[in-house]
């Protein structure tokens, strides 16, 4: 491996290429450190060095961020924004026909396709920032540190515009920088992103854990993590394949077909949406209880219940409900992105079928029963994955960011493979040895 590196540095186009890639990471870097206008940046790392943001919506999108959010950077929103509209445009396919219309014409429907999506994005990030930003006139709130005082050196109508401004303008840069990696660099620019942002908190977060519980308990965890990725990784890479013939037809002169393939279908088909989704809508119950909280104590009881079972990750009914939105939106998103009617009639269209399977309805069926059968297992597999940094948050007082488990292992093994393989992929069109042999 370490000699395919070497020799991807002396392959010039290569070379260029990784460098303009991590010139381009370095500068999202720096970016996430850069100040929005209008916001105190000693007061505000006085508020993170007490905060305890391991739950909830915040903490997960600080998360992909890199920190940059609860610093109210000029990055604070990150690649998020873009997510987000990259999830809601692909399920709207389903159900508008302008959508789905467009899928089907390939590469010129995929770039009507981007360009909503950039649109969406932008108008996201607005909605966002001006989210964080009325958060921030609360910093107690913000930062779930009661002794955090005002962060904004200024709170005018003036100021805070120029603030939802830069943040937008900010998610906008972001996603430039995406597609220039994307375009010029390795490729895989938003994933990459995302990467680095998570990436850049494990050793916050691995000595945050050594200083609370001691190196016995430091390099156990550091030793379970080489666990959990060599897991992840046979996991995410495991795939049934499922065998296709195609017969040979006659098109004027040539014979066409005659050739075996396979479908693949993985044992992980969803990746890491489920995830994504579930910790969403488990922190909207915490946002409702924060909004009709009193300041005299008196609550309602259901404010009372909700801050005593659906706050912290540790409880019973969290868990339980957690480990149910993840296998139901596993299943839900599954369906969503993978039609076997469609796959079959396409195998149907060009004279392909599988073997002892009869085409048409037959093997739509056949396609719909063994994706079921994997995607039990690939359910089972996320929540488990996911329960990681909860039981952490039990036995060593680690937050719901734990590194090895939940979100942030899922992006950052899926992530680096497919980054390999790019790599490889290149090298191996210069007759080079690829990472992977």
């Amino acid at each position: 491996m370490l000699t395919a590196f070497g020799r991807a540095f002396k392959t010039p186009d290569l070379r260029r290429k990784i460098l303009f890639t991590l010139s381009i990471i370095a500068l999202y870097r720096l970016g996430a450190h850069v100040p929005t206008p209008g916001v105190s940046y000693p007061l505000v790392q006085q508020c993170i060095s007490g905060a305890d943001n391991s739950n909830g919506l915040l903490g997960l999108v600080n998360l992909f961020s890199g920190g940059a959010l609860l610093q109210l950077s000029i990055f604070a929103l990150g690649i998020m924004p873009y997510i987000t509209a990259s999830i809601i445009v692909q399920l709207l396919t389903v159900v508008i026909p302008r959508f789905e219309a467009l899928k089907k014409e390939g590469q010129a429907g995929q770039t009507k396709m981007t360009q909503y999506t950039r649109y969406l994005t932008i108008a996201l990030a607005v909605l966002q920032s001006s989210t964080l930003i009325t958060f921030a006139q609360n910093p107690a709130s913000l930062f779930n540190n009661p002794a955090c005082t005002n962060i904004l050196s200024n709170d005018s109508v003036v100021t805070i515009l120029i603030m939802v401004l830069t943040m937008t303008a900010g998610t906008g840069v972001v996603m430039w920088m995406g597609e220039l990696i994307t375009d010029k660099g390795i490729g895989n620019g938003m994933s990459l992103l995302i990467f680095t942002s998570i990436a850049a908190g494990f050793p916050a977060s691995l000595w945050a854990i050594q200083q609370r519980s001691g190196w016995d308990v430091f390099i156990g965890i550091i030793l379970m993590g080489f666990v959990v990725i060599s897991l992840v990784v046979f996991v995410e890479q495991s795939q049934r394949r499922i065998p296709v013939q195609y017969a040979k037809r006659m098109v004027g002169r040539r014979v066409y077909g005659g050739t075996s393939t396979y479908i693949p279908l993985k044992v992980n088909m969803a990746g890491v949406i489920p995830v994504i989704f579930a910790s969403s809508l488990m922190s909207l119950p915490m946002l409702l209880a924060q909004f009709n909280q009193r300041a005299d104590g008196n609550n309602p009881g259901w404010v009372d219940w909700i801050n005593a079972n659906l706050v912290s990750g540790d409880k019973p009914m969290y868990m339980a409900l957690y480990i149910g939105l993840i296998l139901f939106f596993t299943f839900f998103y599954v369906s969503i992105t993978f039609n076997p009617t469609e796959v079959a009639d396409n195998m149907k269209k060009y004279g392909g079928f599988i073997p002892g399977i009869r085409a048409g309805r037959p093997t739509a069926e056949y396609l719909s029963y063994v994706l079921t059968r994997i995607t039990v297992p690939g359910a089972i597999y996320l929540a488990l994955i996911s329960l990681i940094p909860l039981i952490a948050l039990v036995l060593v007082d680690a937050n719901q960011n734990f590194p090895f488990g939940g979100t942030s292992i899922l992006i950052i093994v899926g992530v680096g493979l497919e980054t390999v393989k790019q790599i490889e992929a290149q090298l191996q069109q210069r007759h080079y040895e690829g990472f992977l042999r």
